[in-house]
């Protein structure tokens, strides 16, 4: 028996004359950012107790290129691959983003049937985006079944990328002002045929995981994150609508052709790591009904342009403008201010991956270093996102 008991849940001081060495309760640990579970280069410092976290501060830039700086070295058309490199799992949404923001500034409108092709494009590269999301957040916690599964849509819709543009990941799939090509023959209706399939393989998925009690165990009530918590942090995505507020750009502030298209926004009511995975699964399958409503309309209007007159040196007026769009992860926005040169004066990025990781600390707070995994997996970043 020590001779100087501690009151349960303080932390010792070592000094001399003082509690022993075995007292210390508190310690300080490097989490990442070599660690295969932190998804890139993300660097946590916590404190425990034990195993449990009294606190996680996410240290983040090991790989920061200087994005946004780049961006006014390069024209208007030469930024959209500079896009791809951010959420490099989520190419297309990220092109979308700034070419709605360029197209905003310059007065452009999509022809419909651009419109229609880029929400295609944006659906298949939500879909891929969740599969990848739900093989590794299952990994993590060592389910590792599923990694397969999801991955065998996933490819076939890397496969449907590279056919139309020619790259698999970093997809440079949109211009200013629409689409650099129009779709080759038959692309539409195997992604028809293809998509009609999904239903029963997202089933498959839930067979693994929904009612899996091992899964239930390390999800249910694990960083529960409330709607005035993700308000006020400002996160948004699955997360958001997880905690029960159904915000989706898609309906809020609607782009291209979404309100044409009918779908719903899924929404979760216990705000934890369980209804994230629930309220991804659910846009699942609201993305492959917009897919197929896609799908449906080009078929039955093949004909017409997919990208509007553009100039051949782009110069927008000098004013500046904001646009976003509801990407896998959530509102990804872009913030242009021009000069009236054919670069941008300043270009700033709203990445959903570094806004909510910002919800990490108080999410990991008073959980196990065990649970931390799951919360990382749930946020859903992609470090070149967070760093740009």
């Amino acid at each position: 028996m020590s001779e100087h008991p501690l009151p349960p849940g303080t932390v010792a001081q070592v000094t001399e004359g003082g509690p022993p060495l075995f007292g210390l309760r508190e310690m300080e640990l490097n989490f990442g950012p070599q660690h295969p579970s932190t998804h890139g280069v993300l660097r946590l410092v916590l404190k425990v107790d034990g195993e449990k976290i009294i606190s996680a501060r996410p240290d983040v830039g090991y790989l920061h290129r200087g994005t946004e700086k780049l961006f006014e070295t390069e024209t208007y058309p030469m930024v959209v691959p500079h896009t791809d490199r951010m959420d490099y799992v989520a190419s297309a949404t990220n092109n979308h983003a700034f070419c709605l923001v360029a197209e905003k500034m310059l007065g452009l409108q999509v022809p419909k049937k651009g419109q229609y092709i880029r929400v295609l494009l944006d659906e298949l590269q939500r879909i891929s985006s969740h599969l990848l999301w739900l093989a590794t957040a299952a990994i993590d916690l060592g389910a590792i079944t599923p990694f397969f599964y999801t991955f065998r849509e996933r490819e076939v819709i890397l496969d449907f990328f590279e056919e139309y543009c020619g790259a698999r990941l970093t997809l440079n799939c949109m211009k200013i002002g629409g689409l650099p090509l129009d779709l080759t023959e038959g692309w539409v209706q195997r992604v028809a045929e293809f998509n009609a399939t999904l239903p029963a393989k997202y089933d498959e998925y839930e067979d693994l995981l929904t009612e899996n009690r091992i899964w239930k165990k390390r999800t249910i009530g694990i960083g529960v994150f409330t709607k005035e918590q993700c308000i006020e942090w400002g996160v948004t995505g699955p997360t958001l609508r997880a905690a029960g507020l159904a915000w989706d750009i898609r309906k809020a502030i609607p782009y291209e052709c979404y309100p044409e298209l009918d779908f719903e926004i899924p929404t979760g009511k216990n705000a934890d790591t369980y209804d994230r995975y629930i309220v991804r699964v659910a846009e699942l399958r609201q993305s492959q009904r917009i897919v197929a409503q896609c799908c449906d309309w080009l078929l039955k209007n093949p004909e017409g342009e997919v990208r509007a007159k553009v100039p051949r040196v782009m110069k927008p007026p000098a004013g500046d403008a904001y646009a976003a769009v509801e990407a896998p992860k959530g509102e990804l926005g872009f913030y242009l201010v021009s000069n009236g040169g054919n670069k941008p004066y300043r270009l700033h990025v709203r990445p959903p991956s570094f806004i909510n990781l910002q919800a990490l600390p108080e999410m990991a707070r008073g959980h196990l270093v065990s649970d931390l995994v799951a919360l990382i997996g749930t946020i859903d970043i992609v470090l070149g996102e967070v760093d740009r």
